[in-house]
């Protein structure tokens, strides 16, 4: 009897513990309904990543079902409030090509915008996607001019251009510190913005745990510890040409290419001289190549 309960003990344990280690059943062929709540239960629990799982099998189980759209609008706007910027356009994009009506399109371009600024939180950073988010902004004003989120539109394009001008102008500063005049002066010019006023301006602050390792846009937080001299700062200073470096100011003298020895004069016989003829005639036409030629 002893042993029997002792066995009793053990098996119940093993089942319990077994089927707290089981994994969820894997589920297929399931109705479009089915996997739509599922994406929306994930969703409001904040599981981003379950609801991508159960979209895909809404997706390849119904790829006609008219859940689909409104599924896919709604992990874009979930993976936006997540901040997963990059998902969002992915679905945004999804959206746009395949489900988006005329009126919807411009609805789902505006996000797409509004994602691209929105993942740009910090100054200075991501230049590709800066002049990416500008283009963009500008194809938006140009295909919808009377949309309603024009002046929102135009309101972010005005900032992401402070913040292009901010960024090469740090970039500027830095070439300048280095000793590097000509590329500052490039990122000077490029993408000039005439309208800004930089004395008007207060630029985007950094907070000060990262302003440590950044600084603040003008000057490295390790300036101090860089001596100011050139062997240091600079090995590569760009010299200006009027100026010379060397003390000795005379030109080396030019080195005369050896003249080609002359080739002694032949006295050749008429049929010599005619055969000779033939043979630049028929190299000129290329017929045959130098090794070819008697010449």
């Amino acid at each position: 009897m002893k042993f029997k309960n002792s066995f009793l003990l053990t098996a119940l344990t093993a089942i319990l513990f077994f089927s707290g280690c089981s994994k969820e059943v894997e589920e297929y062929n399931k109705p479009a309904v089915y996997w739509y709540n599922k994406i929306v239960k994930s969703i409001s629990n904040g599981n981003l990543e379950k609801a991508d799982n159960y979209y895909s099998s809404l997706q390849g189980e119904h790829i006609g079902s008219p859940l689909l759209p409104e599924a896919t609008m709604i992990l874009a706007i979930a993976h936006m409030f997540y901040e997963e910027y990059l998902l969002s356009e992915h679905f945004l994009n999804e959206y746009i090509k395949r489900y988006a009506t005329s009126n919807e399109k411009e609805d789902a371009e505006f996000l797409k915008i509004k994602s691209k600024y929105l993942a740009l939180p910090n100054p200075r950073r991501d230049q590709a996607l800066i002049a990416q988010a500008i283009v963009e902004s500008q194809t938006f004003k140009d295909n919808y001019p009377n949309s309603m989120y024009y002046d929102i539109v135009e309101t972010m394009q005005t900032r992401l251009y402070l913040a292009q001008a901010a960024l090469n102008e740090t970039i500027a500063d830095l070439y300048v510190r280095i000793d590097k005049p000509k590329s500052a002066e490039y990122y000077r010019n490029i993408n000039l913005q005439p309208w800004i006023k930089w004395d008007e301006l207060d630029r985007a602050n950094t907070p000060w745990y990262r302003e440590w390792f950044e600084g603040d846009g003008t000057e490295s937080w390790y300036a101090f510890m860089v001596p100011d001299t050139r062997s240091v700062v600079s090995r590569n200073s760009v010299v200006d040409d009027n100026t010379t470096t060397t003390k000795d100011k005379t030109k080396p003298k030019e080195i005369q290419k050896p003249k080609e020895a002359e080739k002694p004069k032949q006295n050749l016989s008429k049929f010599q001289e005619d055969e000779i003829n033939k043979a630049k005639t028929l190299k000129e036409k290329g017929i045959i190549t130098e090794d070819d030629s008697i010449l």
